[in-house]
């Protein structure tokens, strides 16, 4: 188990002025920012970031939407990061999303969710790795 997870605050979220908001609630539940970034994702780098995504019906979608403004990606520690963190941002859909989750608070449907969590130590680590050399990480 890694102390380490990842995490994106999404286009909808940092456009509708939630970034600071949201980075409040993680630091106020436990975790440590180890790297993060203001970035802006080309429809190839966001293509790149969910290939996994590539055969299902929502991947276009989901290409356009991550290029679709600034993100800010980010490497969070704490004890039991990726598990404590799926917990903080809620379900995927907002509806289901626990109240006073960061999805339930900021999110607006399923697609725009507001924040992307790691779903495994494995995923963390590559995720983290495609956004950050280990000079930008502390």
């Amino acid at each position: 188990m890694s102390n380490r997870t990842f995490t994106m605050i999404k286009p909808d979220a940092t456009s509708k002025g939630y970034t600071g908001a949201i980075l409040d609630q993680i630091i106020q539940s436990g975790f440590k920012v180890k790297a993060m970034k203001w970035i802006h994702l080309t429809p190839s780098q966001a293509g790149q970031f969910y290939e996994v995504h590539k055969e299902r019906p929502f991947y276009g979608e989901l290409v356009e939407f991550m290029s679709s403004g600034p993100i800010v990606a980010a490497i969070l520690e704490k004890d039991n990061a990726v598990a404590d963190f799926r917990t903080l941002i809620g379900a995927t859909n907002f509806k289901d999303a626990a109240e006073g989750t960061i999805r339930k608070k900021y999110a607006s449907s399923i697609g725009e969710n507001a924040v992307h969590g790691s779903d495994s130590d494995e995923n963390a680590a590559i995720e983290s790795n495609f956004f950050f050399s280990n000079f930008e990480r502390f």
